[in-house]
């Protein structure tokens, strides 16, 4: 809807839901492309921006030894940052796993947006908070 061009990057067997894709694509139309890769070097090349989140979620422990296995050469380390645009920031939902999904050099490093990220989060989610909860200020008479 924004017109941006999203590039998802992920290991074969964990694309997206082909639905939720063609749909995404249906809403882009014209005004942006959506493409997914299976190439960690690809799906950064160029990027101007690069969010990564951990290999498998909560609920997902079961999997995690089959995750490590197929998203190896997918950490976000310095040299795969390095594929995209110089200029380009580095996002990640947090909790990070530091040297699976992304490296402490990165997380850390002048691209990382990670941290400001968190904090806008909390900021938005107290926001819905509020509305959803109502107001505590005292109505006026």
């Amino acid at each position: 809807l924004l017109g941006v061009n999203v590039r998802i990057g992920c290991p074969e067997g964990f694309q997206p839901n082909p639905a939720m894709v063609a749909r995404a694509r249906e809403l882009a139309g014209d005004r942006c492309a959506i493409g997914i890769v299976s190439d960690p070097l690809a799906a950064v090349r160029g990027a101007h921006a690069v969010y990564t989140d951990v290999w498998a979620s909560m609920g997902q422990e079961e999997e995690q030894s089959r995750r490590e296995e197929a998203f190896r050469g997918w950490c976000l380390d310095e040299t795969l940052l390095s594929e995209a645009d110089s200029r380009a920031i580095v996002l990640h939902c947090l909790p990070a796993h530091r040297g699976e999904e992304i490296s402490a050099g990165v997380i850390e490093g002048t691209a990382s947006r990670v941290f400001d990220q968190a904090e806008n989060r909390l900021h938005a989610q107290q926001a819905l908070l509020a509305t959803l909860l109502g107001s505590t200020e005292p109505k006026q008479p």
